[in-house]
């Protein structure tokens, strides 16, 4: 259950406003839809689709220098954006956006993989979370895809130190994760509130537990994701992205993941399949 929009929050934001703004989600995810992508059947997958590989394949000939990260177990964290419901279940406010791209990807089981791999070589795990508040709901302005946030009720949650509603909700993780996110050693960060972790207590975290390699996964590509490849990199770290533990919002302006692939190959200290980061996980155990 989202927060209680009505007229004692004074947030502007009512049942009708967020009704509204799911339906023009999911009418422009359906118009993206119609030009011919892959049908979305569920999100069982375990790995990116041979269609997907191929569709964001990596150019034969590259123009730019290949540049990779190696892994220090003493140096090295897995950090996970965002792996909540709102992104990742077809229950979520954004499936009818993200959910072709979440399935072609095998995003949600890639990034269990990851969660996986990385508790069992003892990596330690960072969780970027995002959640909004009533107070963020009075921005004297947005964004598009703020508002948007907003407007759908996205990671809503009734206040920062309120977990009423919050099982299940869509700010909750995705089931399948919470026995690694909520195992004791995991460290949940305070919630970013834009996209990048600039307002949030990743880098104190990171640096405090000695890290300056980062695994980045998580959602979504072209919006969390990339943020906070781009704040780390201006932070000093070095990051690889997993790019099939990731994915993004397909709409009429644009492939969100495409977008970010593109990014990740001109900007990232790797690139990496879920495949080839778990066996590097634990080959550096």
């Amino acid at each position: 259950m989202k927060h209680k929009h009505d007229h004692d929050c004074s947030c502007g934001i009512d049942d009708e406003y967020v009704n509204q703004a799911r339906r023009r989600v999911l009418a422009g995810a359906a118009g993206a839809a119609a030009a011919g992508a892959v049908a979305i059947t569920g999100q069982s997958a375990a790995a990116a689709t041979d269609e997907a590989r191929a569709l964001y394949a990596d150019p034969e000939k590259p123009g730019l220098p290949q540049i990779d990260m190696t892994i220090d177990p003493e140096r090295t964290a897995l950090v996970v954006t965002d792996p909540q419901i709102d992104f990742l279940s077809e229950d979520g406010v954004t499936w009818g956006v993200v959910g072709e791209s979440v399935t072609e990807q095998g995003t949600v089981d890639n990034i269990e993989r990851l969660f996986i791999a990385a508790k069992a070589a003892g990596m330690p795990v960072f969780i970027s979370p995002h959640y909004y508040y009533p107070h963020d709901h009075k921005w004297n302005f947005e964004g598009t895809l703020e508002a948007t946030m907003h407007g759908i009720g996205m990671f809503d949650r009734p206040g920062p130190l309120n977990l009423d509603n919050f099982d299940g909700s869509g700010a909750d993780w995705m089931p399948q994760y919470k026995k690694y996110i909520e195992d004791g050693e995991t460290i949940v960060c305070s919630p970013h509130k834009v996209y990048s972790p600039a307002q949030n207590d990743l880098n104190l975290q990171l640096r405090k537990r000695g890290v300056d390699k980062v695994i980045l996964a998580g959602m979504s590509a072209n919006l969390c994701t990339q943020a906070h490849l781009y704040d780390l990199l201006e932070l000093g770290y070095e990051v690889a992205v997993v790019r099939d533990a990731t994915a993004g919002a397909k709409v009429p302006e644009g492939d969100g993941y495409l977008a970010a692939i593109i990014n990740f190959r001109m900007v990232a200290n790797g690139v990496w399949w879920t495949d080839d980061a778990v066996k590097r996980i634990a080959a550096g155990a």
